[in-house]
C-alpha cells in the first residue's frame, strides 16, 4: 500500500496490518508486526527526503512473514547506539526495537533514489496444522433452518460469501 508517512496515517496502517494477519490466521504476530511497521513508518516521517511517500508491503512465504517499507530517500538507516538502561531517551531506539523483536532485519538500496527497510518474523509456529481445521463440507450439504420463514443456505457458498439471509413472506 502506498501512503504518506504522516502520524495520522500510521494508526491506519497498523489496523490494516493487524486485519491482514488475522485474515492469514497469524494473530500471534500482530503485536510485533504492528510495532515494527510503526517504527519503520516513523523513521520515514522523521528522516526521509525529499518526501514522505512510501510503500508498505507484507509477504508470507512458507514459514516467514516479511514486512518492508520502501521510500524515496537513498540514505540507508544507521541504527543509533542503544541508550544505557535507566535513561529517558525516547528517540533513536526504533531500529533497535525492530532488531530486538524480529527474526532478522535490514536495509538495501532500491534503484538510484530510494531504499527498502524490512524485517522478518517466524510464522511457522503459528500456522495452523491441517488436521486442526474442521472438516470441509461438500457443496451439496445444506443447513436446514428450524425457522420455515428463513431460506436454507448452501454451507459451501455461505462460508465464502458475505453473510446474507432471505426471508420468505
Amino acid at each position: 500500500m502506498e501512503l504518506q508517512a504522516l502520524p495520522s496515517r500510521i494508526g491506519q496502517v497498523r489496523r490494516i496490518v493487524s486485519a491482514q494477519l488475522r485474515y492469514w490466521h497469524l494473530d500471534p504476530l500482530i503485536d510485533r508486526a504492528a510495532l515494527g511497521v510503526t517504527e519503520l513508518l516513523t523513521n520515514v516521517h522523521l528522516h526521509a527526503r525529499p518526501d514522505k511517500t512510501c510503500v508498505v508491503e507484507m509477504e508470507l512465504l512458507l514459514d516467514r512473514l516479511t514486512v518492508s517499507v520502501r521510500d524515496h530517500d537513498p540514505r540507508l538507516p544507521v541504527p543509533a547506539d542503544v541508550p544505557e538502561t535507566g535513561t529517558l531517551t525516547t528517540c533513536g531506539r526504533g531500529l533497535a526495537m525492530v532488531a530486538a523483536m524480529s527474526e532478522s532485519w535490514g536495509a538495501r538500496p532500491d534503484g538510484e533514489s530510494g531504499k527498502v527497510v524490512w524485517f522478518t518474523l517466524p510464522a511457522s509456529a503459528v500456522v495452523p496444522e491441517r488436521s486442526a481445521r474442521p472438516p470441509r463440507r461438500t457443496p451439496r450439504e445444506q443447513v436446514v433452518s428450524p425457522f420455515p420463514e428463513v431460506v436454507a443456505v448452501d454451507v459451501h457458498r455461505a462460508s465464502h460469501a458475505p453473510a446474507r439471509s432471505a426471508v420468505v413472506g
